[in-house]
């Protein structure tokens, strides 16, 4: 009898049942969306810091984290303004988008806040860098 259990046993897995299904992975595709503006910028605003994204054309690292602190929104104009973006979109779920809003459009940049529950409808996990994006 247990040589027949064994033997079923060896014969079952042998045909892939009794193990549970494994999962594909899934292959997420970047959403491939018509470039309204060419100079545009996006930033990911944050309670301690921002993450900004440029487009890859303008700058060796197009992604890049700034501090909260005055003196580091002063340095994201900045760079901003190296890059040649004349339109920034904000993504901000507080109110620590207001000191940035105001620093960029002192500088002349045309800023736009967007909802966060809105702009969420990036598939795969959330992260700074993708907000950003």
């Amino acid at each position: 009898m247990r040589r027949e259990a064994q033997e079923m046993a060896h014969a079952t897995r042998r045909a892939g049942r009794g193990q549970p299904p494994q999962r594909r992975a899934r292959r997420v595709r970047a959403a491939q969306l018509e470039q309204l503006n060419l100079n545009a910028a996006g930033i990911d605003v944050g309670a301690t810091e921002h993450w900004g994204v440029v487009p890859a054309d303008r700058d060796a690292q197009p992604v890049q984290r700034f501090g909260a602190f005055t003196a580091d929104l002063y340095a994201l104009a900045v760079w901003l303004r190296q890059c040649q973006i004349e339109t920034v979109v904000l993504e901000s779920t507080g109110v620590y988008w207001i000191a940035l809003f105001e620093v960029l459009e002192e500088r002349g940049f045309d800023v736009k806040l967007v909802d966060a529950h809105q702009a969420r409808q990036v598939p795969g996990r959330k992260t700074d860098v993708k907000d950003c994006q």
